[in-house]
């Protein structure tokens, strides 16, 4: 991951996503990180496809994808954003645990094909506590928002 003299990432593929994140299939829910400023916001991809094991149950006949799923990924874009940041910093990864989720709306179905594109703005830090205000939009509607925080855990 390149990081240039502004402190913006221009992107993190998904092998790079592997480095920062523990998650893995099914549970990994970002794609790319298209964009990261510093440690103070990232955008985030995230390509619903009906192939994902949550549609055989939600709903069969009308698949929604799930809105705990929506705010899962926007919290692993905003920790990708913490471990990333502590690198540039050459501090050693750390594990994110998502702490808190406030505020929470779903304002519209997200289904297959769809892209969900997480954009999450760091509200403050302290110490190794990390909050963020994340909006998740699909086609540049609105379909989710959220407050998360996350907690990091240096091994």
């Amino acid at each position: 991951m390149a990081q240039d003299t502004g402190g913006t990432l221009g992107s993190a593929d998904i092998v790079q996503l592997l480095d920062l994140l523990p998650h893995r299939y099914p549970f990994l829910l970002v794609d790319r990180i298209v964009e990261m400023r510093g440690d103070e916001s990232c955008v985030g991809i995230k390509n619903v496809s009906f192939n994902e094991p949550q549609f055989q149950g939600h709903f069969p006949g009308k698949p929604v994808f799930p809105g705990v799923l929506i705010i899962e990924g926007m919290a692993q874009t905003a920790g990708a954003l913490c471990v990333w940041s502590q690198l540039a910093n050459k501090k050693p990864p750390s594990k994110v645990f998502f702490m808190t989720i406030d505020n929470a709306k779903f304002r519209k179905p997200v289904e297959p094909g769809d892209v969900l594109r997480y954009r999450m703005t760091k509200l403050r830090s302290r110490r190794n506590m990390w909050w963020f205000r994340g909006e998740a939009t699909v086609d540049g509607a609105l379909v989710a928002e959220a407050e998360v925080s996350a907690m990091l855990v240096t091994e």
